[in-house]
């Protein structure tokens, strides 16, 4: 059966640079696709032809999906269409869907302020059976604004016909979580409180705003990374043991995490908040946050977040999980580390001094690590630092290829629940309600420096 891809927001930057290179890949990995199972609507207030959209797409994926044959690009191409139209009216949503093909998949590739009115027009348009919507993160912009957005959609298709899309749950790293927990005995049994001391789960960049101020200076790095893509590593870190790895048993585990979650007890010793200043990162001078175009300085945005937060269930009580994520930062560090308890007993003495063991999942280049404790080889009674490390090799699709093969099949595995996406405006709204009211200082780091002097 045929699909059509409707894109609302088609010519948007998240379309050119993620969306069109991800549906490339899945044309080379996927022949029915190819041949004629999937094609893709744009909707965008641009008064374009289908050819003229198509020029664009072009320039787009020659930009950004270089990896991806000609031929392949070429054939994604001249299965493009362009319907000029406002995606908060219900009038230019109708004129839109009467042109897709088969079952359509409507996606929100929209700022997420106007997700509400857009899914609100929806609701005036006889939507085709079996119809799926996709939204883009952030969902919502706080907890109420979630539940209202899940409201709508619930009476527009089932909740089996949503896909909230976070694409980090798509990255090969975050995806070995569950065969590394899952399918190894070696693992499970120490994965709790009794033999794990903390967690820490990183996503450090070297880069700073690269002209994306319309949208950061507004959302700032809790709401950007904190809030959803971080927090769901963490869910998938802690939860429990799923039935199966299907969207309703992922799902259902992971909100069982989010709600035992709790928010820091103490705002000004467990978050932090930072904004970098002029600086230099690997050679390259960057201007002070402040002025950068686009960015109000009265807004007081983040660039830099912390905060710590506990579990409150059998598996992980009194286990920190330290969440982290800046900008403009001296050195990229991406990942996951689970730091074990030191042995209880060290039999070396004072002939040998034992770390703790660490697992560390990095990603960009996705890498495994393990870091043990081993005899010497010059005095086999001193113990020797080592790593067990895994390179993993790259897969046919990006992260947006995958959620995308996803999505139009109709799977819902790697898709945020409702409940998800509530309970995780919870875990953070009392963080935001206390830096908004300046209980806890915004800190100035230099650009290229490891971050505010209290993280």
């Amino acid at each position: 059966m045929q699909t059509t891809f409707v894109v609302l927001g088609g010519t948007g930057d998240l379309t050119g640079r993620l969306l069109l290179p991800g549906l490339a890949e899945l044309f080379t990995a996927d022949a029915r696709a190819r041949d004629g199972d999937v094609a893709l609507l744009a909707v965008s207030q641009q008064d374009w032809s289908d050819e003229e959209y198509r020029d664009w797409a072009r320039a787009r994926l020659a930009e950004h999906a270089g990896h991806v044959a000609e031929d392949v690009r070429d054939a994604l191409v001249g299965r493009l269409a362009h319907q000029q139209g406002d995606v908060t009216a219900a009038t230019d949503l109708r004129k839109a869907l009467d042109r897709a093909a088969g079952r359509p998949v409507v996606y929100l590739a929209l700022p997420n302020t106007v997700f509400l009115g857009t899914l609100q027009a929806l609701t005036e348009v006889d939507l085709p059976e079996g119809t799926t919507i996709g939204v883009e993160k952030p969902f919502g912009r706080d907890q109420a604004d979630a539940r209202e957005l899940n409201a709508v959609l619930h009476r527009l298709v089932p909740e089996e016909r949503v896909f909230r899309t976070d694409h980090f749950l798509a990255m090969q790293t975050v995806l070995n979580l569950l065969g590394l927990r899952f399918a190894n005995r070696l693992f499970e049994p120490v994965w709790n409180a009794g033999h794990i001391e903390r967690v820490e789960i990183v996503f450090d960049e070297t880069l700073g705003l690269e002209g994306r101020a319309g949208y950061y200076d507004t959302a700032g790095a809790l709401r950007d990374m904190l809030q959803n893509h971080l927090l769901q590593q963490l869910a998938l870190i802690a939860m429990e043991p799923p039935q199966a790895i299907d969207g309703a048993s992922l799902s259902a585990r992971k909100a069982d995490v989010l709600r035992a979650v709790r928010s820091p007890a103490d705002m000004a010793r467990d978050t932090v908040r930072g904004r970098y200043t002029a600086g230099t990162v690997d050679g390259r001078a960057l201007p002070d946050y402040t002025s950068e175009e686009g960015v109000d300085p009265a807004r007081e945005t983040e660039t830099y977040a912390e905060y710590t937060v506990t579990i409150d269930n059998w598996r992980w009580s009194g286990v920190p999980f330290r969440l982290r994520t800046g900008k403009a930062l001296g050195t990229d560090r991406q990942e996951i580390a689970i730091w074990f308890k030191p042995v209880p007993h060290l039999a070396f003495g004072s002939r040998g001094q034992a770390e703790p063991d660490v697992l560390r999942m990095r990603f960009d280049p996705d890498h495994i690590s393990l870091e043990i404790n081993l005899n010497g080889a010059d005095d086999p009674f001193e113990l020797e630092r080592r790593s067990l490390d895994i390179d993993l090799p790259p897969t046919p699709l990006s992260a947006y290829g995958l959620l995308l093969a996803e999505m139009l099949g109709g799977e819902r595995t790697l898709s945020i629940s409702d409940v998800e996406a509530e309970e995780s405006w919870r875990i953070v709204e009392p963080i935001l309600a206390a830096w908004s009211a300046g209980e806890v200082p915004l800190l100035d780091y230099p650009a290229g420096s490891a971050g505010p002097a209290a993280g």
